[in-house]
């Protein structure tokens, strides 16, 4: 049974207005003078405790706390919905559900993951949602894609992660997930070449066709695929 294992920042969803509001939100609100809009975008998909380390040139925790924390006082209330599902993102995920369990692997709290998938209308398509905790357990997308192939007993053999930065790339390839990097997000093409990604794909719609094409991952028949749509229907209905 193949498994895929999607990002949602800039993989599934457009989340730059609320993102760069947030960060300049939490940087204006400490007193620091704000980077550029598109400086700002390149933050898009990393954990934010790594991020503001950053942004702020501190490793000081309770500096970087105290931005985290002003980062979701408006991402919670505003900035989470400021956000847009790709073009051609339902249409793939729509194909793909026919022939594979598909999971949200998200860097992002889950509590707040699980409102975006639901308010833009994904969540039909997903057998369970995975997100760090609000205290930074899993942020590391490494530590992330091994909890997911625990908690659902996923051989990372026949597991995919779908993603647009180098989080993606390094966390699957750290436990034998098949990593595919897109390139409609965030991340570049030399990013996710740098992070050991082989197969990179320009629009949603060519998942379907990559998944399909690569020796290990093959096509179900129509009565596989059913009693697929079955797995998936129960597992939400959990």
């Amino acid at each position: 049974m193949l498994n895929v294992l999607f990002d949602l920042d800039s993989t599934l969803t457009d989340p730059r207005e609320g993102i760069v509001a947030c960060l300049k939100y939490a940087l204006l609100g400490l007193g620091h003078n704000c980077p550029s809009d598109l400086d700002l975008a390149r933050f898009i998909g990393p954990p934010l405790q790594e991020s503001f380390a950053v942004l702020l040139h501190s490793t000081d925790p309770k500096q970087i706390n105290a931005a985290v924390e002003l980062y979701r006082q408006r991402f919670s209330s505003k900035g989470m919905l400021e956000n847009s599902v790709y073009p051609g993102i339902h249409s793939a995920l729509t194909t793909l559900r026919g022939r594979a369990l598909l999971f949200v692997t998200t860097s992002k709290p889950r509590v707040f993951a699980e409102r975006i998938v639901e308010h833009f209308g994904l969540k039909e398509y997903f057998c369970a949602i995975y997100g760090s905790e609000l205290d930074g357990t899993r942020s590391d997308k490494s530590d992330l894609v091994a909890h997911v192939l625990k908690a659902e007993s996923l051989s990372p053999h026949s597991t995919v992660m779908v993603g647009d930065r180098a989080h993606d790339i390094v966390g699957a390839k750290a436990h034998g997930v098949f990593p595919i990097g897109v390139l409609w997000g965030y991340g570049s093409y030399d990013e996710l070449a740098a992070a050991g990604a082989t197969t990179l794909c320009e629009q949603p719609e060519m998942l379907d066709k990559i998944l399909l094409s690569n020796s290990k991952l093959n096509p179900r028949s129509p009565r596989e695929r059913e009693s697929l749509r079955a797995s998936q229907f129960h597992r939400r209905e959990k």
